[in-house]
């Protein structure tokens, strides 16, 4: 389950990476725009970097990669997670042992459930209903700790009750964990994974078990603790992970004149945040310039670029024809759509975010 996002983030969680995401770690794409995710895990000092200059970016040579949307990605309930009920503005979670009510913008239909089902909830979050509104959590029955233990198809993790109605993790990224972790098996070779706004490291730990190397960089030092503790609570902590306090922005940057390469990049940017420096992300100013850069450090035979989108006024539409256009001449085919978590009590659709991929 952007690590679980909001960024990325239900909502997914902070700003992840350069610009602090919540991936994770609720962020829909008609929502209002997100603060930074950074809030959320930690906030970098007031003072603002300079930006990098601008890439000189130009329309690339070369046939654009075949497409396929809208392409609906859909994590149905299981044992770990599950999308109880949703409705009135609120969702009703099971995480393992415990139910969680949290703030849902795009839940304007109907409860499907009866009050004394929401009423059996171990946690509440009240406060602001923005997506990153601030808040607390109420336990109406036993008080319940910072952290408790979650599970995700095996892997052991921390959840954490935020002050911005996060948990750590965001259950709809599983879709692209489980084919992220299909290509590395399928390479059947060393394969470097590039996982920026990485936030609570799910997405780094479920490509560390599958066989990957993987670099995981988040702006929040707090988050990067946080991953740091469920890869050791994961059991993984032999796997080889680099874990990053730093700009996702400046790190890739560095990486291209380093001459580093990855093989498989994801990248899940928050709406508006920033880095640990005071630098300063706008998604719709800044994302052509970190698209075209994750193509340029992406080694001679790659697998796949993965951008999700959290709270956005647009459509897929807008970021697949940037991804075709950043990957013309490539091959591969690009494929977008939205995330989306199928209900239990109802089996209506949550759409969570937008997200668009190329694949070789």
């Amino acid at each position: 389950m952007k690590s679980f996002r909001d960024k990325r983030r239900d909502s997914r969680p902070p700003a992840k990476g350069g610009a602090q995401q919540a991936r994770p770690h609720d962020r829909a794409a008609a929502r209002p725009q997100a603060k930074p995710r950074e809030e959320q895990t930690g906030k970098p000092d007031n003072q603002s970097a300079p930006k990098s200059a601008p890439r000189n970016l130009a329309r690339r040579d070369g046939a654009l990669p075949a497409e396929h949307l809208p392409l609906i990605l859909e994590v149905a309930p299981n044992a770990d997670y599950a999308l109880l009920d949703s409705g009135a503005g609120q969702k009703l979670e099971q995480y393992g042992p415990y139910r969680i009510v949290r703030p849902e913008g795009q839940a304007i239909w109907q409860k499907a459930l009866p009050a004394k089902d929401w009423e059996r909830a171990d946690a509440i979050f009240t406060g602001d209903t923005d997506e990153e509104g601030i808040g607390r959590w109420r336990f109406p029955k036993t008080p319940l700790g910072e952290t408790w233990p979650m599970k995700h198809d095996g892997i052991d993790y921390l959840g954490r009750f935020t002050s911005f109605r996060h948990v750590g993790v965001f259950p709809e990224q599983a879709s692209h964990w489980d084919h992220m972790a299909g290509l590395i098996a399928a390479a059947r070779r060393p394969v470097k994974v590039l996982n920026l706004f990485g936030y609570t490291g799910l997405a780094s730990l479920v490509a560390a078990r599958a066989g990957a190397e993987v670099t995981h960089v988040d702006a929040s030092k707090k988050a990067i603790g946080w991953a740091r503790e469920n890869q050791e609570m994961a059991g993984l902590g032999g796997k080889p992970i680099r874990w990053i306090v730093d700009d996702a922005v400046k790190f890739a940057e560095r990486e291209e004149r380093r001459g580093s390469r990855y093989d498989i990049i994801l990248f899940d940017p928050p709406a508006y945040g920033r880095g640990p420096k005071g630098e300063v992300w706008q998604l719709f100013e800044d994302l052509p310039d970190l698209t075209d850069l994750c193509r340029s450090i992406l080694t001679p035979k790659p697998l796949a670029v993965v951008l999700t989108a959290y709270s956005i006024r647009a459509s897929f539409f807008a970021i697949h024809a940037l991804m075709r256009d950043t990957f013309a001449g490539m091959g591969g085919k690009v494929e977008s759509g939205e995330l989306i978590i199928r209900e239990k009590s109802a089996s209506r659709a949550l759409s969570t975010s937008l997200f668009s991929r190329w694949v070789a």
